[in-house]
């Protein structure tokens, strides 16, 4: 039963108060009236079931009042509990207010028996009111031991899309990707929406907590716009989560800002490596809809001519494929530094954005006697062919084929069948960026 986000029954020997924090916030214009309405309307439900003062207006006192009188003790289940941290983020005042609230609503209480509460930010490191520290936190970046009840695992998703004759291929590329202490989740809500819509689409529930951190990404600070671009070419960047102060305010490096993506979905994080990435295509598109707005012309443009250089590497057209990577390069140059291998593929990812359409690629991926620099294997339902991408700096791109074919690297490709691809790409501080391509054919 609920009443403007209240509930109360009867949980074992417990009684549940459930409330959502929004639906407070909505009706009231600050967090004194908030808390007012909150308190009034919890107090009101009480009434019905217990003998309470009708002066009484303090939830905590009331509640303390029936569990001297009635040992029954309440189980609170809050959603949106941080609403209030998000909406009054420059709020000082209401978010002590808020927090003073919480911290007398549950600490130390005899009548609390459990209280559960739901929200995007962790509840910890807010200055002085640490205090409010007798929960267990299961977040973005630990949710362990419940990792697996944070969305859709992977036997689901496939047990979803053989009932309804889904793709699980394409759930994957669109869903697929976050990572909760080396469990692979999926986006519950999307992959609803998938079935019931019968397409693939976006539908991410973005809030506007990406343009609050915008002029960070914008004017580089620390870094960001470089490692923002880095991202969405599919790169993975270590980061430390530890100095996150839990606000929507005190974000004072690219770590806070990554650490404070993570919780919002916009990223996924490995616990084990401390790294983060652009979990899969759904936020990728958001990531890309972000930026087209100004400010990022040269990686745009990058992508808006990725699937032009994906065709002339298709018909082997070695010179108009070098021009086009050396463009990318020329393009992005301040971010994008030739310092090795690894930092040229980074250009060949983004210079390839649109492939993953078409492609699982992969980084770094043991074939052979070694590991390939990138590898596009086809998805199912794909006529082109399989891709080994070999990189050289100060070398020359014939080098790089000859490396494909002495290490063996097409030999390990199991996943594909057919034709194959094999893309030597070198760059030259003098001669500039090369290219050789050759077509081979799987050999069983």
């Amino acid at each position: 039963m609920h009443r403007h986000g209240v509930s109360d029954e009867s949980w074992g020997n417990c009684s549940a108060e459930r409330l959502d924090i929004q639906k407070f916030a909505n009706k009231t214009e600050n967090v004194d009236d908030m808390l007012k309405l909150l308190q009034k309307r919890v107090i009101n439900e009480l009434r019905k079931t217990f003998e309470i003062s009708d002066d009484e207006t303090d939830l905590p006192f009331v509640l303390e009042e029936v569990f001297d009188e009635n040992q029954q003790p309440f189980v609170f289940v809050i959603d949106e509990w941080d609403c209030v941290l998000r909406e009054k983020k420059n709020s000082a005042e209401d978010q002590k207010t808020y927090l003073n609230f919480l911290c007398d609503l549950f600490k130390g209480q005899s009548y609390l028996a459990l209280a559960y509460m739901t929200g995007i930010l962790p509840i910890k490191k807010y200055g002085k009111h640490s205090a409010i520290n007798t929960f267990y936190e299961y977040s973005m970046t630990d949710a362990e031991p419940i990792s697996e009840f944070t969305g859709f695992t992977e036997s689901e998703v496939k047990e979803l899309c053989e009932k309804y004759n889904k793709s699980f291929q394409e759930m994957k590329r669109w869903y697929d990707g976050y990572n909760l202490n080396g469990i692979s989740i999926y986006n519950p809500k999307s992959v609803v929406e998938s079935i019931l819509r019968g397409q693939f689409n976006n539908y991410w529930s973005s809030t506007e907590t990406y343009e609050s951190v915008r002029h960070y990404i914008e004017m580089n600070f620390d870094g960001l716009k470089d490692k923002i671009t880095q991202l969405i070419a599919g790169e993975k960047i270590e980061i430390n989560p530890g100095k996150f102060k839990n606000d929507m305010t005190t974000l004072r490096s690219a770590d806070d800002i990554f650490t404070l993506l993570v919780h919002l979905g916009y990223l996924t994080y490995d616990f084990y490596t401390k790294q983060v990435w652009i979990p899969n295509s759904e936020v990728a598109q958001e990531f890309v809809n972000s930026i087209e707005d100004g400010g990022w012309e040269e990686v745009m443009d990058a992508i808006n001519v990725s699937s032009r250089l994906l065709d002339l590497t298709l018909k082997c057209d070695e010179e108009k494929v070098a021009e086009m990577i050396a463009k990318v390069h020329s393009d992005n140059t301040s971010i994008l530094k030739y310092n090795d291998e690894n930092s040229l593929s980074c250009v060949i990812s983004l210079a390839y954005y649109s492939a993953r359409k078409d492609y699982i690629i992969h980084r770094e991926l043991a074939t052979g006697e070694g590991f390939a620099d990138v590898v596009f294997i086809p998805r199912k339902k794909s006529d082109k062919p399989a891709m080994i991408v070999e990189l050289k700096k100060d070398c020359s791109a014939d080098e790089a084929i000859e490396q494909i074919k002495n290490r063996n690297y097409s030999d390990k490709i199991s996943e594909y069948t057919g034709e194959i691809l094999l893309v030597g790409i070198s760059y030259d501080e003098q001669k500039g960026h090369t290219c050789k391509i050759e077509k081979t054919q799987k050999v069983f």
